[in-house]
């Protein structure tokens, strides 16, 4: 996905999110994020906004603290929340190109992985916010997706802090059954961090599969896998240990 299309994703869930969270009440329960409230998820989505906006703003190039949540609640809260989410959006949208600051995930560039990092975080988040309002939750679109099945694989989980381990080498398969014949990753578990490649590549323990929408939900430990073949206990393995 191109920047652009990040950003018109993380415009548009934070909305989404700020709407729910209104609709839910500061003092809701997040059913997602059962140590939460409403309260607590806009603190943290606003101060991670705002921590991601000035290594755009600014240019840090090292790793700065997150800073303190605001004493805030109610609607004031969410005022801050809704202003943190707009001047996000409006620093990243006036970004130049070339820009040179501190990234934490492999990306083509700072500006595109700040995009596509706050487009997912936004994302995860808006589907707690609706949570705790509860009816039906917004769609997620088949590409944006996949391709946050790809940072989180890729990603988020070639890290060093992924506890997604195994004492024997297995091979957890996860296959996106409506974003075309790419959306395939092969997850090598081991003692070490998991290695993720693109594609299909030899016999796999279990495999998990559906919808983009469904399996990127499940992958982030937002809701059931879809389907589970082979091995359950690596699918089970992941729904424990691959919180971030």
């Amino acid at each position: 996905m191109e920047i652009s299309e990040h950003l018109e994703v993380l415009d548009a869930e934070g909305k989404l999110l700020a709407r729910a969270a209104e609709a839910a009440g500061t003092d809701a329960k997040v059913a997602t994020c059962p140590d939460w409230a409403v309260r607590d998820l806009l603190s943290h989505t606003g101060t991670v906004h705002r921590w991601a906006a000035a290594f755009v703003a600014d240019e840090h190039a090292s790793p700065r603290p997150m800073g303190e949540p605001p004493e805030l609640d109610g609607a004031a809260l969410l005022d801050w929340y809704r202003q943190a989410h707009a001047d996000l959006v409006t620093t990243l949208r006036a970004a130049a190109p070339e820009l040179r600051c501190w990234a934490f995930l492999p990306a083509p560039s700072p500006l595109a992985f700040w995009a596509r990092r706050q487009a997912n975080e936004t994302t995860i988040h808006r589907v707690d916010a609706e949570s705790a309002r509860g009816g039906a939750p917004s769609p997620i679109g088949t590409e944006f997706a996949a391709d946050g099945i790809d940072e989180l694989l890729c990603g988020f989980h070639a890290r060093e802090r992924s506890r997604v381990r195994t004492e024997e080498p297995r091979v957890l398969r996860v296959r996106a059954t409506d974003a075309g014949a790419g959306a395939v990753w092969t997850v090598r578990l081991s003692q070490e961090p998991p290695v993720t490649e693109r594609g299909e590549d030899g016999r796999a323990d279990c495999e998990v599969s559906g919808t983009a929408e469904r399996l990127y939900l499940a992958l982030w430990n937002r809701a059931a896998f879809p389907l589970v073949t082979g091995d359950t206990a690596l699918s089970a393995l992941w729904s424990e240990k691959s919180g971030v």
